[in-house]
């Protein structure tokens, strides 16, 4: 068996950014799959341009190895039935291809099995290669897919080369109307036609000749010298936007960072709107003097010529235009100001009522958590809750409706609200991601609040509730958001009483299924035995703050070097704790165990944090250790019994209250 090098190469037409990044992981992934499929496990390099998809393999077999397989059947008392073969026999000789005369016969686990082995010889790779590309590519999932070819082929974009050499020997085979061969697409700036390479060395000079960095992390490099090169020169700063760098690398494939400008004019157009015009539509980087956005831009070009200026030129219009737009909607939306009784003729949802009915919602979830964190600001809260949605009805947002929130912002400071309004009215959507930020303060973060229990006490009210990976609404985003702006006021937080308090603004629904909801996103905050978080849910606990104080006593424990014997005990002890109607009676302790037990039981304070009250309830290990030996519970005395069940339920009930450790597991 020999090993040569294999490059394979996809040949499409220009990929789109997002869908290959999204799919990238499993792009190798799924490869090594097919590899280990088929038994010619081979380590690879994985590049990609906007026109091809690359894989690289250094020392590939040349064929599989030899294998052996086995086939195990029905115990021989099943197979055969009168000295004949059964059903269950005649199955085993068709899965097995033999006749009756192959068939054996081998102790496996005491019972005696039908049994054959069967020797298959490996295949060569040139014969397999074809197969296992195409599976490859079938495996793919990209989202969106367009058809060719009469609509015969389907991939992400239609396909127009394959390349498969194994050695320097081409692996001839068709597969989506494209027939393989030694040829490949150099830069656009030097040709259009596919052009031919002799082997697979040939292949890397072709490309590095002709203006293509088939190495993703080789045009990154490129880009961000360039970039440090027209900070040094420039006094700027541009943009750190790693999300964007990687879509830039991924449309490039000689890539050329270009400094361009516009007119200063336009810097009194908030900063958001202009950064949004240059990355969302444009793809450029913004760039900065010092703190502030400087009427410069970057675009990353991907071209090849001795004078980039015409380039330069050409972008510097187009955002010009978008410019001169976002202006006229800026200076427009000024001259109208934000104007919240027009909410009134805008639906929100089918049963929910219009954006007016959904502020009034809000108001009155502010209202109940004004009362929680006992804050005396709710007439300004409500003001802000009153605005908050109005810039939805602005043109700017109409444009840019990722600015929805920031846009109101700026229009409330200018028709002269307080900071405090204007910055809720900003925060009123945070946290936007899983690890995003969180409003900066109370005022902020109870308007956040009041905004997410509506969505989701509305959307569960009218049984819009997700489903497996579909969350139209973005619910699960809300609910998580509740729990992180919870947790960072850091005040008791009682869900369950919350939401009780609320239900009367809202068609009737099953408030426990939201509660579960919105608890569910807890697996998410924490790296942690799952079980963990059960065991604080059970004690039933809805206290948001409680229950994160609870998980993270529980990890910070689980730890320690004796937890796995203190957990023992309390296993034990929560396994064997039933419930009594009496209370531990002092008077019927008999041993000194008991007695023991209770006196070092009462030091623990119930109402401590569950950091203190874990860490007094381990202690009393040694107490329950003796009692456990030295005790016995059921005893015929029923006083007696009923006084020791009493005990060891009350350190259970202890226990509950920061977990039930009944639903713990190591």
């Amino acid at each position: 068996m020999m090993k040569k090098r294999l490059l394979i190469e996809i040949g499409v037409e220009e990929l789109p950014a997002k869908p290959l990044l999204k799919e990238l992981d499993n792009i190798q992934s799924k490869w090594q799959r097919v590899l280990d499929e088929y038994h010619l496990q081979s380590e690879f390099e994985f590049y990609y341009t906007p026109r091809r998809l690359t894989l690289l393999h250094e020392a590939f077999s040349d064929r599989q190895d030899d294998s052996t397989t086995e086939f195990i059947g029905a115990p021989k008392d099943i197979a055969y039935k009168d000295g004949k073969l059964t059903a269950a026999g005649q199955s085993f000789l068709q899965k097995a291809g033999i006749s009756e005369k192959e068939l054996e016969f081998k102790q496996i686990k005491g019972k005696e099995v039908l049994y054959h082995q069967q020797k298959c010889a490996g295949q060569k790779s040139a014969e397999l290669l074809p197969k296992m590309i195409e599976k490859w590519l079938q495996s793919l999932n990209f989202g969106k897919s367009m058809r060719w070819g009469d609509g015969e082929f389907e991939f992400i974009r239609a396909i127009r080369s394959l390349v498969c050499v194994l050695g320097d020997e081409l692996v001839s085979f068709q597969s989506y109307g494209v027939k393989s061969a030694k040829k490949t697409f150099i830069h656009r700036s030097v040709s259009y036609d596919l052009c031919e390479f002799k082997d697979i060395s040939g292949y890397f000079e072709l490309l590095e000749k002709n203006f293509v960095i088939l190495n993703q992390n080789k045009r990154r490099e490129k880009i961000l010298a360039e970039f440090k090169d027209i900070e040094a020169k420039n006094g700027v700063s541009i943009s750190e936007d790693n999300e964007l760098l990687d879509e830039v690398v991924a449309i490039t494939e000689y890539p050329k960072a270009l400094l361009g400008s516009f007119e200063s004019e336009f810097l009194q157009i908030p900063s958001e709107v202009i950064i949004s015009s240059m990355r969302d539509n444009q793809r450029y980087f913004g760039v900065f003097k010092g703190e502030k956005l400087a009427n410069h831009f970057i675009v990353v070009a991907n071209a090849v010529c001795e004078n980039y200026a015409q380039i330069i030129n050409g972008n510097e219009r187009v955002l010009r235009a978008r410019l001169k737009d976002a202006m006229f909607f800026w200076q427009n939306d000024l001259k109208n100001g934000l104007q919240p009784e027009k909410l009134a003729g805008v639906l929100y949802l089918e049963g929910l009522g219009t954006l007016k009915d959904k502020a009034e919602r809000e108001k009155a979830a502010a209202k109940a958590l004004c009362e929680l964190y006992q804050n005396a600001e709710f007439s300004d809260i409500s003001q802000a809750i009153h605005y908050a949605k109005a810039d939805l009805l602005t043109s700017m947002v109409y444009e840019f409706t990722e600015l929805q929130g920031i846009m109101g912002s700026y229009y409330a400071k200018v028709q002269g609200f307080s900071d405090k309004i204007s910055l809720a009215i900003r925060e009123q959507y945070l946290p936007k991601a899983e690890n995003g930020a969180l409003p900066s303060n109370e005022f902020s973060s109870i308007v956040a609040l009041a905004n997410k229990l509506d969505t989701l006490m509305g959307l569960f009210s009218v049984n819009k509730i997700p489903s497996g990976t579909k969350d139209p609404y973005a619910l699960r985003r809300a609910a998580n958001g509740v729990i992180k702006i919870a947790l960072n006021l850091g005040v008791k937080f009682n869900l369950r009483e919350l939401l009780n308090k609320l239900a009367p603004n809202y068609k009737k629904f099953d408030l426990q299924s939201l509660e579960n909801f919105i608890f569910e996103r807890l697996d998410t905050l924490y790296n942690a035995n799952s079980s963990f978080i059960k065991a604080v849910l059970m004690s039933q606990n809805a206290d948001l703050v409680r229950i994160d104080e609870s998980i993270k006593a529980l990890i910070a424990l689980s730890k320690k070097d004796d937890f796995s014997e203190n957990f023992s005990t309390f296993k034990r002890l929560a396994n064997i704790a039933v419930k009594v109607s009496a209370g531990v009676d002092e008077n019927l302790f008999e041993t000194q165990q008991e007695k023991a037990l209770y006196k070092a039981f009462k030091k623990c304070e119930p109402n401590a944090k569950p950091s203190e009250l874990l860490r007094t309830l381990f202690a009393l290990k040694p107490e329950i250790d003796d009692f456990f030996d030295k005790v016995m519970i059921n005893v015929k005395d029923e006083r007696l019994k009923i006084n020791r069940q009493a005990l060891v339920y009350e350190i259970y009930e202890a226990f509950l209250s920061v977990a039930d450790i009944k639903e713990l597991s190591l």
